[in-house]
């Protein structure tokens, strides 16, 4: 067995998948881990949450594909609550930003009375090789941690972030050539429950989709 440390963002935690996925912010891989096992460090597992920022050392086999890693050890460092709404209409600001043939992602800012709070980003789906098609892009497959610290245009760091996919996971085509992602800041929580309403999101709750975009 081999170990790796370092610190990864958790992207998935539902009750129809038994593993964690974890992405490695620095190597930029995704390790798949177990979520059952741990004895007296389960309560530690199962408290995390789709969002957190952990230092953690994985134990496992890179050759073996078929074979989840393990969970050595974890301490969450932070924590972005994300909230996703899927086979939903992407919102206005976000229908503005996006120009035909956009390959790469765009941002605008976003104010509450008069003041910066969040940020509104297009992402493309940019197609794999051999132009497979990949369900729910925006539902977390394609890690944004390069966004997921301080927004450049408020200076805050991101507290929120809202996936906005416009097709249902199950989708054997897309619909819309992009999906969207609202950042919000510690001062964006008024303009939060505003979108979350729109949207019908409880925040209390881990509203990712029942459907696991890693196991293709």
């Amino acid at each position: 067995m081999e170990t790796r440390a370092g610190r990864f963002r958790v992207y998935r935690v539902v009750e129809s998948v038994p593993h964690i996925n974890l992405f490695d912010t620095e190597a930029m891989r995704l390790y798949t881990a177990y979520q059952s096992g741990y004895d007296d460090r389960q309560a530690t597992i199962d408290g995390l949450r789709t969002g957190d920022l952990v230092d953690a050392t994985l134990g496992g086999d890179p050759d073996d594909s078929d074979e989840a890693w393990s969970i050595q050890s974890v301490e969450r460092v932070a924590r972005v609550r994300m909230a996703f709404a899927v086979d939903a209409a992407v919102p206005t600001v976000a229908e503005e930003l996006w120009t035909e043939e956009q390959e790469r992602p765009a941002a605008t800012v976003l104010e509450w009375e008069d003041e910066p709070v969040a940020e509104v980003a297009v992402q493309p789906r940019a197609p794999l090789p051999g132009k497979a098609f990949v369900p729910s892009v925006l539902t977390g497959l394609v890690p944004m941690e390069d966004r997921l610290g301080e927004l450049p245009s408020v200076g805050k760091p991101v507290t929120d972030a809202l996936f906005v996919d416009p097709d249902p996971p199950h989708a054997n085509r897309y619909s819309r050539p992009f999906g969207a992602v609202v950042f919000f800041s510690a001062a964006g929580q008024p303009l939060r429950d505003e979108f979350y309403a729109a949207y019908d999101i409880d925040p209390s709750e881990d509203t990712r989709p029942e459907y696991d975009p890693y196991g293709i």
